[in-house]
Order: structure tokens, then sequence, then C-alpha cells
């Protein structure tokens, strides 16, 4: 298990993009599939996006394919979440998480999580 910190959240208008990143809290990240989930209140915490550590295979969310895209940094020890076109549905607190399985996309899949980044979209 390794703690993960996540930035780059905040409040933005509809329309507009965020760029939230995620990296290891002083150790390397090894995984397999690396991650974000999100949840806004009142809601259970809900699947966004997906990559394997070569970077071969990604999936999204119904809600945000074509507006999100998830990337690895250098070193596939980063990774992160553009967000364009964000609605206001969108607002959350995100999580970015790492699995030791492959193509993992189910919570209980993921072993290394962060603490959140809020994300709040205005109309």
């Amino acid at each position: 298990q390794v703690q993960l910190v996540e930035s780059g959240g905040g409040s933005v208008q509809a329309g507009g993009s965020l760029r939230l990143s995620c990296a290891p809290s002083g150790h390397t990240v090894s995984r397999n599939t690396m991650g974000w989930f999100r949840q806004a209140p009142g809601k259970e915490r809900e699947f966004v996006a997906a990559i394997r550590w070569s970077g071969s295979w990604t999936d999204y969310a119904k809600s945000v394919e074509g507006r999100f895209t998830i990337s690895l940094g250098p070193g596939r020890n980063t990774w992160f979440l553009q967000m364009n076109s964000l609605k206001s549905d969108d607002s959350a607190i995100y999580y970015c998480a790492a699995s030791k399985e492959h193509f993992a996309k189910i919570e209980r899949e993921f072993d290394s999580w962060g603490r959140g980044t809020q994300v709040t979209v205005s109309s």
C-alpha cells in the first residue's frame, strides 16, 4: 500500500478545464493500473478513469468520455486527469488510486489511495 497525493483541484465555471495530478508520497508506485474516482455529496464514490502502467489501455466512465483524459507522467510514477468542458455534475472530491490488478476499474481492486482534492464547477 502506497500513500498517494492529489493536486490541481479548485473552482471553475462550467465549460472550463482543470488538470489533476497524482504522485506517491515518498515511495515509488509499483502498480499495474492507475485510476481516478470521485465522490459527490450524498453519493457513493464512482469510477472516473483508469490507465494501465504501459499506457496501452485506458477506460472511462460514460459520463466523462470525450471530455476527460487520463495520462501517465515520465517514469510512470505520476498520472494526470485532464478535465475539459466541465459541468456542474462533475463537482466532487476526486481521488487517485493505484491497483496491483491489470485493467482494474472496481474500487475494491485498488489498494492505494489519495486523500482527495475538491473540484467545484459553477454554472
